[in-house]
């Protein structure tokens, strides 16, 4: 039993973890999410399916690859260029470093466009460019969160089933 608290508590704390990941960059949001929900399986608390943890497990690979691609993926959309994509990565870690947490909305966006400013682009393709990023960053949160969330719903119902 005393187990089964610390494996819970650790559970709730890498759930809690995992919606902060979706919204601070640095923490693996996704892994936590699911880290919190298998040692939440792993008690005699909850009852998850297996079927629930493969999925969340796939899902969970899936999302973590997107979220590096998908601001790639906005600027590229944005018309933006390779230097666009490498100002908003560096734009994405100088923010994180120098001003958090708006940093991590507003470095991407400034980094792609200073990048694209740099090398010869108008003020309107850069423009593009930094809001194709943005773009890419902002669907990156939102999967992310929507991910955390459906792990803590199948933590807790797991959770309300087992109960005698």
């Amino acid at each position: 039993m005393p187990i089964d608290i610390l494996l819970l508590s650790a559970g709730l704390l890498c759930l809690l973890l995992g919606v902060l990941g979706a919204f601070i960059p640095i923490l693996p949001g996704p892994s936590f999410s699911f880290a919190g929900l298998l040692l939440i399986h792993f008690t005699g608390f909850a009852s998850i399916s297996q079927t629930v943890l493969y999925s969340l497990g796939i899902i969970t690979v899936l999302i973590t690859v997107a979220d590096y691609l998908l601001p790639v993926w906005g600027t590229r959309i944005g018309k933006g260029s390779k230097h666009g994509i490498l100002g908003a990565a560096i734009g994405l870690i100088a923010g994180i470093i120098f001003f958090p947490p708006m940093g991590v909305l507003i470095g991407p966006l400034a980094g792609a466009w200073l990048a694209e400013k740099a090398n010869g682009k108008t003020g309107r393709q850069a423009t593009r460019s930094a809001l194709g990023s943005f773009a890419g960053l902002l669907l990156g949160v939102l999967l992310k969160f929507t991910l955390a969330a459906a792990t803590i719903w199948y933590a807790l119902s797991g959770m309300i089933i087992n109960t005698p």
